[in-house]
């Protein structure tokens, strides 16, 4: 009984994550799947991102195993869905790191072909963790939003989120249809001159996409955000 009650604790408190980071950095995170496409592409589905929250943070959500089941922007690292460990030779060390909006680090690590884990850090504490794992990541961090593309790349913005349900132009004139599917559940349609582009769903998880250069995410809260 105590261990189940501490499992449980435990998973709780993991999917509490992505509402709110360390009070040092005021921002969680969390990671998603995403994929490019053209206006004029095939239809895409999104699968939801992935994250896990930072140490010390409440809740998030992201690319790894981490579920954060917090309906507010929240986002926190996606650490739980890792595939590779932190400490194999490819993903020992950062091949970049990049200075985010807020005065915060992305720290980059290659872990394989299209495999890339981003950590983002402040004054020496990991706040979230995104991976992106053959499909690209994204994350809501109170206002900030984060896409970790599939070959590494990360593209930080703050604000400009349109809460959902409903039908926003985003920028590079895509125009993004937000579903509200259930609790901590949507669906964004992502619309362009040709018809629907692709397709991305949040599931208790943030998501990201690369459009052809525009970044969107789409958190589990229902915000969209994007940014070229």
């Amino acid at each position: 009984m105590t261990t189940r009650s501490a499992r449980r604790t435990v998973r709780a408190a993991r999917s509490a994550g992505l509402v709110a980071l360390a009070a040092a950095a005021a921002f969680s995170l969390t990671a998603c799947g995403g994929s490019k496409d053209a206006a004029a592409g095939p239809k895409v589905t999104v699968a939801a991102a992935h994250a896990t929250g930072g140490v010390g943070v409440p809740g998030g959500t992201g690319a790894g195993g981490g579920e954060s089941p917090t309906g507010t922007r929240n986002e926190t690292p996606v650490s739980s869905r890792t595939g590779a460990s932190a400490g194999t030779a490819k993903g020992s060390s950062p091949v970049r790191t990049q200075t985010l909006p807020d005065g915060s680090k992305a720290e980059i690590y290659r872990l394989g072909a299209q495999h890339y884990r981003a950590k983002i850090v402040n004054r020496g504490s990991v706040l979230a963790t995104l991976e992106a794992n053959g499909r690209d990541a994204g994350l809501d961090g109170n206002d900030m939003f984060i896409v970790l593309t599939l070959d590494g790349r990360v593209h930080a913005w703050l604000g400009g989120g349109h809460q959902g349900p409903g039908t926003f132009r985003l920028a590079g004139g895509w125009t993004a249809e937000v579903t509200k599917l259930g609790e901590l559940r949507y669906r964004a349609r992502i619309i362009g001159h040709d018809g629907v582009a692709a397709t991305m769903q949040a599931n208790q998880h943030d998501t990201g996409l690369d459009a052809n250069g525009i970044f969107i995410v789409l958190s589990n809260g229902g915000v969209i955000s994007a940014h070229a």
